[in-house]
């Protein structure tokens, strides 16, 4: 009998459910009537404690400037009716002096953060604009000096001095590589598997001195080419192509280089050790030291390595081990010419260390909690700013702490979930709070936490919402026979104990995720509110391997993807089957992606307990999935064969007995289709009814059109119609 264990927490809300309303799901997926307001994407400036942020509506878009002090309106900078913009302004981007914009116009997807876009160049001081290139270009960026603009077309990277694009000379360009290919060779960007894994699109930098460029080179040819067929109402379907390395198989070669633009010489950065991956690289304060990391195949083996320009030389400053693997996050914070932030959970949580180019470190920061970003050091008081969940694995609040004298200070004011962008000076920040019933409050605030002013309040969502039926999100806690799990509950309305419901659990459970956070998850918060109208118990676990709760709990899943996630999803519903208002005999699963998996291993390998599962997107082996993310949490293949099999819901299929239901995208360059089309080759086989829905040229996402409305309603008449 396993031992049961509950703590509950409640969020304050400023929700009242007093009315009569029930929400649709028109209202939700086609004319997302509940989207909360966010204040738009905040540029923040270092030539003043100002920040920028761009305003539209259906006819205007300005880029305002505010005061970080007071949060007043200081000036227009940019007004698009003036230049009578042919496109919407998708993103801008300040010289380092502030002299000069670049606008991104018609902005054109490539994978899941890249993309390229028509530029523009804004000369503020003269209130004029300027094309860059013919064409659409990727990773615009200016030199820190203000001469040269660079960005990557076709592979490869390109430079032009402003003063050449003020006179309209945007052919006077110059091409710094000049053998990039498509699915061969990339210059300044990243290969796709880079992008998805690593977090890296641009893989450019700019020196601080505006002399050099230090880039990444990939060379792609050995690396297996994988196809899409793309539709769209041809007579016959196009395919798309590229470069996609799954588990086992070959990377690209990826070796780092810098330009010298007053040399006019490229040159070939060598290192004593042949390292798989280079996912970070940066130039320090000075433009004569370059550091990067380097990584093995098996991501448990990182060298921290410096470059000294001058003679070319490399040394490894220090390196971290670890017997599973090493997760690359932005964990590197420079604040002189000497000495950086890093975050490590060498001692088994993510903490903050003080280091510097001479091997000196000192851990700042301790305890059983993470660290989750770093916003920025104060070097003339020696105070470091960051966000922790030191109060509850759902939470996350600011901090400072003083490094001098030891001393920490809790600066957001509400427990929930807290975010914040800071000015350059670090004197005041943008806070975001939330909490799981409430949307986001946006304010001012000075660097001790104390309000300013308040920017946005939500208030009119929230006024909506007071018109609807909606049941509080609580937290508890699942003590299994295996560990304690995270959890969060939302009852039906006009719960009644003695009654029986049926009870549908909603998991992601990826390597290092978060589901369980006192946070505002807006429609799919909302989405989980009208299937409880409808008289369902709705829930979410964190597993095992999910984050929050340091290393051990994390990385129990090394080299067994599935296998202890699905114990504790399946612990958790047998227990919660145990309540006396749930219906034991009712009991559903829904996940997409990583979700989309544990639902498919839930109802095959998991056993009885479930009669149902959604799967959206999922992978159904490791095998058909990208090397850096599988390998990294499960080795190689051929290292670990019996892994891949054991965990994978293809090989599981006989044991399927209640109702399931799979969707995919077909141009889903992530989670490719061949996970869903090998899982039905092997429901068929085994002669097991299932239900299947296919979105022609739809991505990971699975959006577009009237595609999520459609989604929605397919997924929500499914768990209404069969639990």
């Amino acid at each position: 009998m396993k031992r049961l264990f509950l703590i509950f927490t409640f969020s304050f809300s400023f929700i009242i459910l007093k009315s009569q309303e029930n929400i649709t799901i028109e209202e939700l997926w086609k004319n997302y009537s509940f989207s909360q307001r966010n204040f738009g994407k905040i540029k923040v400036l270092k030539n003043s404690d100002s920040f920028t942020r761009l305003e539209s509506n259906k006819e205007l878009q300005q880029i305002v400037k505010y005061s970080f002090t007071n949060g007043k309106k200081e000036l227009v900078i940019f007004d698009s009716q003036k230049f009578k913009l042919k496109n919407r302004i998708r993103s801008y981007k300040f010289s380092h002096q502030e002299n000069y914009l670049i606008i991104e116009t018609d902005r054109e997807s490539i994978y899941r953060y890249s993309y390229k876009s028509k530029c523009l160049l804004y000369d503020i001081q003269n209130d004029k604009i300027y094309d860059v290139f013919d064409e659409k270009i990727q990773n615009l960026s200016f030199s820190p000096d203000e001469k040269f603009v660079s960005f990557t077309f076709e592979n490869n990277i390109y430079i032009n001095e402003i003063q050449n694009i003020l006179k309209g000379k945007i052919n006077s360009f110059k091409k710094i590589t000049s053998d990039g290919k498509n699915n061969s060779i990339i210059n300044g960007s990243s290969d796709w598997v880079y992008e998805e894994e690593f977090g890296l699109v641009q893989a450019y930098q700019w020196s601080p001195d505006g002399k050099k460029i230090a880039y990444l080179k990939f060379d792609e040819e050995n690396v297996n080419t994988f196809s899409m067929d793309i539709f769209k109402g041809q007579l016959y379907p196009s395919s798309k192509t590229f470069k996609y390395p799954k588990a086992g198989e070959d990377n690209s070669v990826v070796n780092l280089y810098t330009y010298d633009l007053e040399e006019n010489k490229t040159k070939f950065i060598y290192t004593e050790k042949d390292y798989e991956y280079i996912p970070r690289f940066f130039w320090t304060f000075t433009s004569n030291k370059l550091v990067f990391y380097g990584l093995n195949r098996l991501q448990n083996n990182l060298d921290f390595i410096v470059l000294n320009y001058e003679n070319l030389q490399t040394e490894i400053l220090f390196s971290e081990n670890d017997s599973c693997y090493i997760e690359i996050k932005n964990e590197l914070e420079f604040f002189n010419e000497n000495h950086f932030i890093w975050i490590s959970e060498k001692d088994g949580y993510y903490h903050a260390y003080l280091k510097n180019l001479e091997g000196f470190e000192s851990q700042l920061t301790k305890g059983n909690w993470e660290i989750k970003e770093i916003y920025g050091f104060d070097s003339d008081l020696m105070k470091l700013y960051y966000s922790s969940n030191e109060e509850g694995t759902e939470t996350q609040s600011l901090f400072s702490l003083d490094i001098e004298y030891d001393f920490k200070e809790k600066i957001s004011t509400k427990l929930g979930f807290n975010d914040a962008i800071f000015s350059h000076s670090l004197k005041n920040y943008i806070n975001y709070y939330s909490n799981a019933n409430q949307p986001n409050q946006i304010s001012l605030n000075k660097a001790d936490g104390s309000e300013i002013m308040i920017f946005e309040n939500n208030q009119v969502l929230i006024d909506k919402l007071n018109k609807y039926k909606l049941n509080k999100k609580k937290f508890f806690k699942i003590q299994t026979d295996n560990t304690e799990l995270d959890a969060w509950i939302i009852k039906p309305t006009k719960f009644d104990e003695n009654k029986k419901y049926p009870l549908m659990m909603f998991v992601y459970g990826g390597p290092g995720s978060k589901e369980v956070l006192d946070k505002w998850e807006g429609n799919d918060f909302l989405w989980h509110q009208y299937l409880s109208q409808n008289g369902i118990i709705i829930v979410s676990v964190d597993n095992r391997g999910t984050g929050g709760k340091g290393a051990s709990f994390r990385k129990v899943t090394y080299k067994n993807l599935g296998k202890y996630e699905t114990i504790d999803i399946v612990d958790a519903a047998k227990i919660l089957s145990k309540f006396n208002y749930v219906d034991e005999k009712r009991i559903g699963i829904q996940g997409w992606s990583y979700g989309g998996y544990l639902s498919s291993l839930a109802i095959t390998k998991g056993g009885s307990i479930f009669d149902l599962s959604v799967a959206i997107a999922p992978v159904t082996n490791w095998r058909f999935y990208d090397n850096i993310y599988t390998e990294r949490y499960m080795s190689k293949p051929v290292l670990n064969s019996d892994g891949y099999d054991q965990n994978s819901p293809i090989n599981f299929v006989s044991n399927l007995r209640g109702k399931y239901l799979l969707v995919h995208g077909t141009a889903d360059d992530n989670v490719h289709v061949q996970n869903t089309y090998e899982m039905v080759s092997a429901l068929v086989n085994e002669n097991k009814e299932f239900e299947l829905f296919i979105y022609p040229d739809k991505n990971h996402g699975i959006y577009g059109g009237n595609t999520r409305f459609h989604l929605y309603n397919k997924i929500t008449n499914f768990i209404l119609e069969n639990l």
